[in-house]
């Protein structure tokens, strides 16, 4: 697939989006719910390699190269990888799956209830390098905690911004404003959260798309006006902590926006299943988070 014809299959392509970029910070949780433990790695090197062998089994399985599965966020050293003898992106693409890159460096800590994104120094060359490789677009989270309209104002200025530095390259950016769907108050800072997008894509120049990934919103279809708005080109959802079983129980009810699922996806991999049991499993995991993108 070239550029076009990788935005074509996001835009109207039928499926969801799988979130295979857990990095540092996350990859020992990953990995533990992968069956390995602590002490099958001493380094960050050993325990990167890990995790990529995982994600490797995920992208050659027979399923997941089914077309339900559109697109993939990666981990940066997962990028520079290879998987079935080729580049990761290469890999992808062959199999009808769209790549896309983690960019972001962290999370700052909270205030405002919210937490922002760290500085993102050498981004402009991260998303050169990763366009080089075969890469359609970026993603980076932040996280709101509260319905605190400074905070959320704050967290969605800085989503846009870096978007437009992301854009710049080429690149398409999904913006993810992630809303904590244990917040009590998530209703209404969602009415302010939406509120606040909206300004910011009327903001943006003649041409210019983004991708948005948001929590599964507490009142279904609330961000419907998102979903038809001509400067989005898509919007997929998280599972945000859901089970698969509940984050598509909730996703169905919202047609139009996707599934953009991590743990969703991945939560009844084992390392110790055959590779007819791991296809198995996925492959049941992916129809289940299909059929609910598609409702």
């Amino acid at each position: 697939m070239n550029f076009d014809e990788m935005r074509q299959r996001i835009h109207a392509g039928e499926g969801f989006i799988a979130a295979l970029d857990q990095s540092g910070g996350s990859t020992p949780k990953a990995l533990r719910g992968y069956g390995v433990s602590d002490d099958a790695w001493s380094s960050d090197e050993e325990m990167f390699a890990l995790i990529h062998q995982m994600r490797q089994r995920i992208i050659e399985a027979p399923s997941f190269g089914n077309g339900k599965v559109i697109g993939a966020i990666l981990f940066e050293k997962t990028m520079d990888g290879e998987s079935g003898g080729k580049p990761v992106p290469t890999r992808l693409a062959e199999r009808g799956v769209v790549p896309f890159l983690k960019v972001d460096k962290g999370l700052e800590d909270e205030a405002q209830g919210v937490q922002l994104m760290k500085p993102m120094p050498g981004l402009e060359a991260l998303c050169e390098r990763a366009r080089a490789k075969g890469v359609f677009g970026t993603k980076m989270r932040s996280v709101i905690k509260s319905a605190d309209a400074a905070g959320i104002a704050a967290i969605v200025e800085q989503q846009f911004a870096e978007g437009k530095r992301i854009l710049g390259t080429g690149l398409m950016p999904i913006l993810e404003p992630e809303y904590d769907i244990k917040a009590s108050d998530r209703a209404a800072g969602e009415d302010i959260l939406l509120a606040e997008i909206l300004r910011n894509l009327d903001a943006l120049g003649e041409g210019e798309q983004v991708m948005l990934k948001l929590s599964i919103p507490a009142k279904a279809n609330h961000y419907a006006s998102l979903i038809k708005h001509p400067k989005v080109l898509r919007v997929v959802a998280l599972s945000g902590g859901y089970s698969t079983d509940e984050a598509c129980a909730k996703l169905a009810d919202n047609p139009g926006m996707i599934a953009s699922f991590s743990r969703g996806l991945l939560q009844d991999l084992r390392c110790s299943q055959s590779d007819e049991e791991f296809d198995a499993t996925l492959g049941a995991a992916i129809d289940e988070i299909y059929a609910a993108s598609i409702a």
